[in-house]
């Protein structure tokens, strides 16, 4: 499977991959975890008819750099992803995160102090007790599951995948997502990743979010079993002017089952009474 990100962007921690494509009005695209930009691969092409679309994968995952001693805390990816907007020299740029990726535009905008023009969350992992399942167990027990034999651990982070989508991947689609995660190297990037990945990071802006003042559109998928619907409720009650959409018969990745209802929103845009145009 095809999807290229030529671009480099250096931190501190290691080097982080990224691509624009199209031209106009910039949106920027944040995925979440286990996942990497190739998530975009529909999205990216449709919004790129009329922005300029810009991806990249999070520090220590996708094509970015994994190795060991990284910081890979929200508050981390945060601050790249306030650096990449500076390094784009975008001010105030459309932002669309999923998953953890929310987390990462909500610090980026609350309390690394940048500006975007309106905000997309889907999915997203944005508060409350999200500390769940799979994930609380590899924070309680990271070392356990960093010593399960290679077919246990792909076994596990495939079945982990699978349970995100309500449709199920096409072909080929799974074992790219997989590639990053297997190996030696790849297995300790996977559980180095989650284990540091906390709820305060997520509770540090968490009484700030009813002072966002931007467009901010909530989509969900109604099957989501990763973060049920009633995570898209407890966002809809915190920033009380933000729109909710439901999207039935998809769960956690709608970049996977509902791809062109995604995208559908996405270039719809806002209401000009929330976008001031």
């Amino acid at each position: 499977m095809i999807w290229t990100l030529d671009e480099e962007f250096a931190t501190p921690q290691g080097t982080v991959r990224w691509a624009a494509f199209g031209s106009g009005d910039p949106v920027v695209l944040v995925h979440g975890t286990p996942y990497s930009s190739l998530l975009w691969r529909d999205i990216a092409p449709a919004l790129a008819n009329t922005r300029r679309v810009f991806v990249f994968d999070h520090l220590g995952f996708g094509r970015s750099d994994q190795r060991e001693g990284q910081d890979l805390g929200l508050a981390a990816h945060a601050r790249n992803f306030a650096g990449l907007l500076d390094h784009w020299s975008l001010s105030r740029p459309s932002v669309v995160a999923h998953d953890i990726g929310g987390a990462v535009a909500l610090r980026t905008l609350l309390l690394e102090g940048r500006e975007y023009r309106d905000l997309t969350l889907f999915d997203a992992v944005s508060g409350g007790e999200w500390e769940r399942g799979l994930f609380r167990l590899i924070l309680e027990h990271a070392d356990v599951f960093r010593e399960l034999p290679d077919y246990a651990h792909e076994a596990l982070v495939a079945a982990h995948m699978r349970h995100a989508t309500h449709a199920g991947f096409r072909p080929g689609v799974l074992e790219a997502f997989l590639a990053p995660w297997l190996g030696a190297d790849g297995q300790a990037a996977f559980y180095r990743q989650y284990r540091q990945i906390r709820q305060a990071d997520t509770a540090a802006y968490e009484d700030l979010l009813g002072e966002i003042s931007i467009p901010v559109r909530i989509i969900w998928g109604r099957e989501d079993r990763i973060l049920p619907p009633n995570y898209a409720e407890w966002l809809r009650e915190r920033i009380p002017h933000a729109e909710l959409h439901w999207i039935e018969g998809a769960g956690h990745l709608l970049q996977e089952d509902a791809a062109a209802q995604l995208s559908a929103h996405l270039t719809a845009g806002f209401p000009p009474d929330l976008n001031g145009g």
